[in-house]
């Protein structure tokens, strides 16, 4: 058996002597552990040397794309066609079959193998003769920094820096434009207020200021290339009756210059927008699809590259860029954001405002997955992007329709809303509460004082229920001594509890006498009067 074995100096092809011990993988490393026991184990056989670092990291990049480079090409036919009866061993599986398919070669690629190529590592610089370990380790590094920069040159699409300082520039030269216009107002307004009202877009207020300059110069100027007919007769109206104040040639010719840095920058703004829908196109098509150039980049630079997003769940997606909001949220225990810099997604946008934190939620979803996709996956087409965002689209109508499915059952069947049914209550305005006169008659009046005059009668029971109280008292001690003594004293109590009812009748008899004693009295005090 042969051993094909790639370092960073060359190819390296070692004979396999004594195969049977290659059985044993578990206990193979004990035979590498001492270069005499593994020279005893494979020889080295051929070894064809890298020229310069160009032909290594040729070599390189075809080995890592599975393909057959011109070096490698040469060795397997000045060395292995001479042995083709027996096995190369191979640390690629996919290199394998490239070199089974073009050189006719039987190679070999398994468990045994793998561990075999790890033993050979480990002293190959005792194996490999005539290279020294420093001329190794320089050769590698070299050859560490080259393919780094390759693959950086290979796939200059798949840098997502330039994302992150192009939506930071956007965003910076935003801030500027509307200082710079809201200053340009502001500063021709003191000369011709009415220009403001009447051209409201900003880019062609600045065009129209730059050809008018003073006032008095409209009625001559065409303004046909800037401005529509109908508003050109208004400024020029506009112009005749203006009560702006009179300005110098020089300041004049200020307010013309910031008027040329607004557009300058408004054009270099458009034209920077199309270099970064360019690079989102490019680099992340699915998110781009999803959510849009402008959200994307910004999810990218604030996660700070599309990797690190990846490494995002959905519900970080979902609120990123509101961290501020869900710290606050969660340190007064209040409801938590449900939306971050995903709400000026388009999808989240045309939703009503009940239906934007499912949006949001089912958007962050998919948009995570996008994203992985477009990371890790190696095509670069955009239609898993396409499919979600249709089905995410139909949910969105049915959440507008409030067709939501029923959660048990079929589910084909649409959710019945109950018919509504108006009740109206008819109520008749009561006018009693309107008067201030008090309704009570004088008849009724002297009914409640007569009632008040009477406080007899309660008196009379107070009595008659201490008189009880006092009553029942006895009567239990006497029911104690009855079980001692004999049962006459049992007579004696029917004649107390007997002679109780008479007491009450001599005290309201009394009472009785009393108030006829006093109406008496007060009829003779009449009589006499």
């Amino acid at each position: 058996m042969l051993v094909l074995f790639e370092t960073a100096a060359g190819y390296a092809i070692f004979k396999v002597l004594d195969e049977a011990r290659l059985q044993e993988v578990d206990s193979l490393y004990k035979e590498f552990l001492t270069p005499e026991k593994a020279n005893k184990i494979v020889k080295l056989k051929h070894f064809e040397k890298f020229q310069d670092t160009t032909e290594a990291l040729a070599a390189a990049t075809a080995l890592t794309e599975g393909k057959i480079g011109k070096s490698l090409k040469k060795v397997l036919k000045k060395v292995v066609a001479k042995d083709a009866h027996e096995q190369l061993a191979i640390s690629d599986a996919k290199l394998g079959g490239v070199i089974k398919e073009k050189m006719d070669l039987t190679c070999v690629h398994n468990s045994t193998v793998a561990e075999l190529m790890r033993c050979i590592r480990g002293q190959m610089e005792n194996l490999i003769t005539g290279l020294p370990p420093k001329e190794i380790s320089a050769m590698s590094l070299g050859l560490a920094h080259s393919l780094s920069r390759y693959k950086l040159k290979f796939s200059p699409d798949k840098v997502d820096t330039m994302i992150v300082q192009a939506i930071s520039l956007l965003d910076d030269l935003d801030k500027e434009l509307n200082n710079y216009i809201m200053r340009c107002r502001e500063w021709y307004g003191w000369h011709f207020p009415e220009l403001g009202k009447v051209v409201t877009d900003n880019l062609i207020y600045c065009k129209a200021v730059r050809k008018i300059g003073d006032r008095t110069n409209v009625a001559g100027s065409d303004l046909s290339e800037i401005l529509p007919e109908e508003i050109e007769a208004e400024v020029k109206l506009a112009a005749e009756i203006s009560m702006g104040t009179e300005v110098s040639e020089q300041d004049i010719g200020n307010i013309r210059h910031l008027c040329d840095q607004v557009i300058d920058i408004t054009e270099y703004r458009t034209q920077l927008y199309d270099y970064l829908k360019n690079r989102m196109t490019a680099i992340a098509p699915n998110l781009t699809v999803m959510v849009g150039e402008l959200v994307g980049a910004r999810l990218i630079s604030h996660a700070g590259s599309l990797l690190n997003l990846a490494k995002h769940p959905a519900s970080t997606v979902q609120i990123l860029g509101a961290e501020k909001a869900l710290f606050r949220a969660l340190k007064t225990r209040k409801d938590t954001p449900k939306y971050g810099l995903i709400y000026h997604a388009s999808l989240v946008g045309q939703t009503s405002a009940k239906n934007k934190g499912k949006i949001s939620r089912m958007l962050a979803a998919k948009a995570a997955l996008a994203i992985r996709y477009d990371a890790l996956g190696e095509d670069t087409n955009a239609e898993m992007g396409v499919e979600n965002r249709a089905k995410l689209e139909i949910r969105l109508r049915h959440l507008e329709e409030k067709g939501i499915r029923r959660i048990s059952g079929t589910g084909k069947a649409m959710a019945k809303a109950d018919k509504y049914q108006h009740k109206s209550e008819v109520r008749i305005y009561d006018p009693s509460g309107d008067s201030t006169i008090p309704s009570t008659s004088k008849k009724r009046k002297l009914e409640e004082m007569e009632e008040a005059e009477e406080p007899v009668t309660p008196a009379v029971k107070s009595k008659k229920a201490k008189k009880q109280t006092v009553q029942e008292v006895v009567v239990e001690e006497e029911e104690e001594e009855a079980e001692e003594q004999t049962p006459k004293k049992k007579k004696k109590k029917k004649v107390k509890k007997e002679e109780e009812p008479e007491v009450e009748e001599v005290a309201v008899t009394k009472s009785t006498e009393k108030k006829k004693k006093k109406k008496k009295k007060i009829q003779e005090e009449e009589d006499d009067d």
